[in-house]
């Protein structure tokens, strides 16, 4: 894992302003850095490296090619690499100098080209090359956008980099803010691609190669891999075994994933949930590994976010060496000032903050860790999918005017009033009943499910009234949706997550919290033979008799006993709403001042303020929506 920089383009000190961009983002690498520069072409290439493949200075970077033709900068891990190396070696005999992931790369660039050999590779990466004989600077991105990779142009000069931090170091950098992404802001909790927080400067999409040549200005993108091409392609071939070849198949398939992700010169472990998805993960790697695996958990004081004992139970029925944090409501907060600089632009999935901690604690003990994300998108495991469906085919046959007088009927009487109504009758704490009923009445107007499904995954579901000139730009699941009608619902779902929520928030989150302790993430469910299977399976094998995730379920309860699993979904969240009316209100009231909030002149003052001070009173609980706008004031305090 590495930070990569570079440019085309004239500059005073060419090797000092690479030296610069490495510099900012030497978490990401603080083993090894290096730069390259071409004084013909105006090209710069920096890297800063986190060893873990070949720790020795044959893995150094900017690399050159054995022939000379190409150089590269190279951020992630090709799993397979040592496959590629036989597949190589069987066409030609050569020289290796080390036993790098990134001299395999560039030796089958050299044999297959580019794009070829991103097809054939299994990893995670953002890559640069930079080709002498054709004079092109190539970018490209990983299948599912595990890892990062920004660009844009700056005074007529094209730059990237791994992190926005490097890009600022750029002169002529105007940290002028896009309105229309702040929008999208807004709506997602996380800006995604191509967007990005600045006005030209955008994110490489998933499997994207981007190249730009020599003196020209504009950049030609291409596909080496498309989720809708796959998703496509399993559905003309599902699967057609039974279940206990679909959970026999899985269990191979996770198990030859989990293996290659386990190849590492440094020390490596795993996060650890007590969930369906990191327990089967850490299970099948201890089921390959001779010794214990360190596994990592994270547990808060406040009962109904701590899953720490659950944790602590499965690993000590595989044998783990398990590590694990209690963290109290201090420690939590302590991490918000470092937010803006960890997520280098507005990021509000308050999960952040145990994200950031359990990155933390692993980083005592390990170099590498590897994660279940992913299982939730894969196999149906959102509550989501099943009550967005259900609920659709409950309020479709109803006429959109009868709907509209349940909704005004509901909006009636405040959220307040339907709390203390439904405390009658129900007794269970911490329902918030008047604002999961106005949830549900939000959508009584929807079109469709389509519709339906981005309002229930909207935290704000219309930015543009809580903000001053922006129009909010267009997103997977704005546009474009009759691609999918193929699809099931619950399908159309999932895919939507994979191509916005999964890399924009669930990987962003994970990649810049551990990134910035300089601790390497791997999610071998994201290993594309997972994928291409997944997406082949029925919806019978994802989701059986209410049970979600079935499939995969069963390859872990042949590890695992299932009494140890079975629970209520739990997220991985913290007491927000809480902490916004008691630990946290003086900074909140900070950042949303009226008169701060006018000078600034992002936000509609009066809708910020209103929810703030009506979340304060308790009548109605807006942490979600509010927690957007203090990422991105936060944000704006350090980046002005």
């Amino acid at each position: 894992m590495c930070g990569i920089a570079g440019f085309i383009g004239q500059y005073p000190q060419p090797i000092e302003q690479l030296k610069n961009m490495a510099e900012a983002i030497l978490h990401r690498g603080p083993d090894d850095q290096g730069v390259w520069f071409d004084k013909e072409h105006k090209v710069g290439l920096s890297h800063a490296r986190l060893s873990i493949l070949d720790l020795s200075s044959a893995g150094h970077q900017p690399m050159s090619s054995a022939s000379e033709r190409f150089v590269i900068v190279f951020n992630g891990e090709i799993y397979n690499h040592n496959q590629l190396r036989t597949e190589l070696d069987v066409l030609e005999t050569r020289q290796w100098n080390g036993h790098s992931d990134t001299e395999t790369l560039l030796a089958a660039i050299e044999q297959w080209g580019l794009e070829a050999t991103l097809k054939k590779a299994t990893g995670m990466f953002a890559v640069a090359l930079w080709d002498k004989q054709k004079k092109v600077l190539s970018i490209a991105r990983d299948r599912m956008g595990e890892k990062p990779l920004y660009y844009g142009w700056i005074d007529g000069k094209f730059v990237f980099a791994s992190e926005l931090k490097a890009i600022k170091k750029v002169p002529g950098f105007t940290h002028a803010v896009d309105r229309n992404s702040l929008a999208v802001f807004l709506r997602y909790n996380s800006i995604p691609a191509p967007y990005s927080i600045y006005k030209d400067i955008y994110k490489l999409e998933p499997g994207c190669i981007a190249s730009i040549c020599h003196g020209e200005r504009s950049v030609e993108k291409s596909y080496y891999w498309s989720l809708s091409n796959v998703v496509e392609s399993g559905k003309s071939a599902m699967f057609m075994g039974s279940s206990k070849e679909a959970v026999d198949q899985l269990e191979l398939v996770l198990m030859n994933a989990v293996a290659l992700q386990m190849d590492a010169d440094v020390p490596l472990g795993a996060f650890l949930s007590g969930g369906v998805d990191s327990s089967t993960i850490v299970a099948l790697m201890q089921s390959q590994s001779e010794t214990k695996v360190k596994t990592f958990s994270i547990g808060f004081d406040v009962e109904l976010f701590n899953e720490a004992e659950y944790a602590k139970a499965v690993a000590k029925h595989l044998g783990t060496e398990h590590y694990e944090m209690y963290a109290s409501s201090h420690d939590a907060l302590n991490v918000i000032p470092s937010l803006p600089e960890i997520y280098d632009e507005p990021f509000a999935d308050s999960s952040q903050i145990p994200t950031y901690l359990v990155s933390k604690i692993a980083k005592e003990k390990v170099t590498v860790s590897l994660s279940g994300d992913a299982g939730d998108e894969l196999f149906a495991g959102y509550n989501r999918y099943s009550f967005s469906n259900e609920l659709w085919n409950k309020i479709s046959w109803l006429p959109i005017p009868m709907r509209n007088l349940a909704k005004k009927a509901i909006t009636s009487a405040s959220p307040e009033a339907w709390s203390k109504a439904a405390s009658f009758f129900i007794k269970s704490k911490g329902g918030h009943w008047g604002d999961k009923l106005y949830k549900g009445a939000s959508i009584l107007d929807c079109k469709n499910l389509d519709e339906l499904y981005l309002r229930l995954v909207s935290q704000i579901d219309h930015p543009e009234e809580w903000l001053v000139e922006a129009t909010e730009y267009p997103t997977a699941l704005t546009q474009n949706k009759s691609a999918f009608n193929y699809l099931s619902p619950i399908e159309r779902m999932m895919v939507y997550d994979m191509l916005g929520y999964l890399p924009t928030d669930i990987l962003t989150k994970v990649d810049r919290a551990a990134m910035s302790v300089s601790l390497e993430t791997r999610v071998p469910l994201l290993d594309p033979n997972v994928i291409q299977y997944a997406v082949s399976l029925p919806m019978d094998f994802k989701i059986r008799e209410g049970v979600s995730k079935w499939v995969l379920r069963e390859v872990l309860y042949k590890h695992v006993p299932k009494e140890l699993i079975e629970r209520p979904k739990m997220g991985f969240g913290v007491p927000l709403a809480e902490w916004l009316r008691g630990p946290l209100r003086d900074w909140g009231e900070c950042l949303l001042d009226e008169q701060r909030l006018s000078n600034e002149g992002y936000f509609n003052v009066s809708i910020v303020r209103d929810k703030w001070m009506e979340h304060l009173s308790g009548r109605r609980n807006w942490h979600h929506q509010l927690w957007n706008v203090l990422m991105f004031q936060a944000w704006l305090e350090q980046n002005k």
